[in-house]
């Protein structure tokens, strides 16, 4: 493997991608504590926990997102992450807004789709009861 000075990154929903580019540094943290990456690291599999993440762009700049548990995998010199949820913000302050609204709004979401179907399945077991009694 050769020498790189920057790595492709991916940050993954399930709803579709948070972020695509490339990076000289990564910050996560995982379920044994905080990792960085450097393009050259050794390849690896490790669990995320809810946290800050953070990317070094090539222009200096720094990329901050406030993510939920997942899964991240570095292999050569790409990094892809696939968490449950996640947001980008500009700053700490920002971001801590952004997770709390995001993160909020998605918990409503999840318990009405929850909702929905209990609605469903409650509804095929009343159908297949009424299925099983005896027709004159």
């Amino acid at each position: 493997m050769s020498m790189a000075l920057d790595m492709s990154v991916a940050l993954r929903l399930p709803t579709g991608a948070l972020f695509e580019g490339r990076a000289t540094r990564m910050t996560a943290v995982a379920q044994d504590g905080a990792i960085g990456i450097l393009p050259n690291h050794i390849d690896f599999v490790t669990a995320l926990v809810p946290s800050v993440m953070t990317l070094q762009m090539a222009d200096g700049s720094e990329a901050i997102f406030g993510i939920d548990e997942g899964l991240l995998v570095k292999k050569g010199h790409r990094v892809v992450a696939a968490v449950m949820r996640g947001v980008r913000g500009d700053d700490l302050g920002t971001l801590h807004d952004a997770v709390r609204t995001k993160f909020v709004e998605m918990d409503e979401d999840e318990r009405q789709a929850r909702s929905a179907f209990s609605r469903l399945e409650a509804d095929v077991v009343r159908r297949f009861a009424e299925l099983r009694k005896p027709h004159p």
